[in-house]
Parts: structure tokens; C-alpha cells; sequence
């Protein structure tokens, strides 16, 4: 014989209040919205970019603007420049035809003509590569402002100051004459520091 209970369980008296634990209690830190705020607004989370439908905004710098190009990869381990626009000439070649234009003026100087060298230079690759160009009439006014000093320097030997003259300006023409070849054969832009640039 079972024992009937004597009135109904606790859990199953309906003059008890219940509890709904989905409805937040005041005061209660609110649950974050189910999407996110529109673009522009203060509120939501400030670090990150947003997700929309489930899409992931790439951070700022995530991709390039229409129409840009990334930067140009450096070559590594080659001296000198690259070929520059308009040049037909690979950068070994324009290194090798720089340099000629600054030592052709110390094989040009056997006969006297040392602008000579560089004007050839000028003339036969000037046209295939802007810097070869810039080296051979860089080179060319240079050995014409030293072909200018000696005659004025000859010229004052009868007044005695071209003997001290002459010799100067030959050991600036071979000084700076070997630096420049070396510097373009590397593939700088030389200058030198001192030339009347007649002809451009």
C-alpha cells in the first residue's frame, strides 16, 4: 500500500513567484547588441575592425587603394643604378660606357685632345642611355675647362706664375679625371667640382 502525499511538492505550487533568469536584473551589465554598430558611430567595441555578416573588414593598410602599384623590390648585391627609362642599354653596359667616357680622355691626351674621348663616347651611346649621356658631357666640359686653364697657364709663362700654374693643373686634370672614371664605373652620377659646363 503506497502513502499518498500529503499536499503537492514544492516545485509544483503555482501561488510561488518564479524566477526568469533570460530577463536581466536591473542594474545588470546589458549583453552586447547582435550586430554590430554602423560605421561612424562612438558606440560598440573601439579596437578592431567590424565584421559584417560574418565578413571580416581587413585592418586599415590591408590592401592597396585602385590604381597603386607596390614598391619597386631593390635588387640586391648590384652596384649602380638600373637601366632607367629610355636607356637600351643593360646597367653593366652603362656603367662600362660611363666610365669610358672619363679614362678615353687619358688615352686621348697621347695626342693633346683629351676632350676627344668623352666627345666620341657622346656621340656613339649618348643617345641609348641618359646617364651615359650625363657622364660623357659631364667628362667633356671638364677636359675643355682644363684645355682653357692650360692655355691660359702656358700663357702666363711669360710672366713666370705659369710655371707654378702649369703643373697644378695637370695634376688636377689626372686626379679627378681617374675619380670620375672610378665613380661611374661603380655607377654614381659624378660631377666634378669644378667645370665650366658649356655644352649640356
Amino acid at each position: 500500500m503506497t502513502q499518498q502525499p500529503d499536499g503537492p511538492r514544492e516545485d509544483q505550487r503555482g501561488d510561488e513567484p518564479r524566477i526568469d533568469l533570460n530577463k536581466p536584473r536591473p542594474g545588470a551589465a546589458q549583453p552586447p547588441p547582435a550586430y554590430p554598430p554602423p560605421p561612424g558611430s562612438t558606440s560598440g567595441p573601439a579596437s578592431g575592425p567590424p565584421s559584417y555578416g560574418g565578413y571580416q573588414q581587413p585592418a586599415p593598410g590591408g590592401w592597396q587603394q585602385p590604381g597603386s602599384y607596390p614598391p619597386p623590390q631593390q635588387w640586391q648585391g648590384q652596384a649602380g643604378p638600373m637601366s632607367q627609362p629610355g636607356s637600351r642599354l643593360t646597367p653593366a653596359e652603362e656603367r662600362t660606357w660611363a666610365g669610358a667616357a672619363h679614362w678615353s680622355a687619358l688615352i686621348a691626351m697621347v695626342f693633346a685632345m683629351a676632350f676627344l674621348g668623352p666627345l666620341i663616347v657622346l656621340l656613339v651611346k649618348g643617345n641609348d642611355s641618359p646617364f651615359v649621356r650625363r657622364q660623357a658631357v659631364e667628362s667633356l666640359n671638364f677636359q675643355l675647362t682644363i684645355l682653357i686653364a692650360g692655355l691660359v697657364s702656358f700663357a702666363l709663362v711669360f710672366v713666370l706664375i705659369g710655371f707654378l700654374l702649369l703643373p697644378l693643373v695637370g695634376l688636377a686634370w689626372l686626379v679627378f679625371t681617374v675619380i670620375g672614371a672610378v665613380k661611374s664605373s661603380s655607377g654614381d652620377d659624378y660631377r666634378y667640382p669644378f667645370a665650366i659646363r658649356m655644352v649640356h
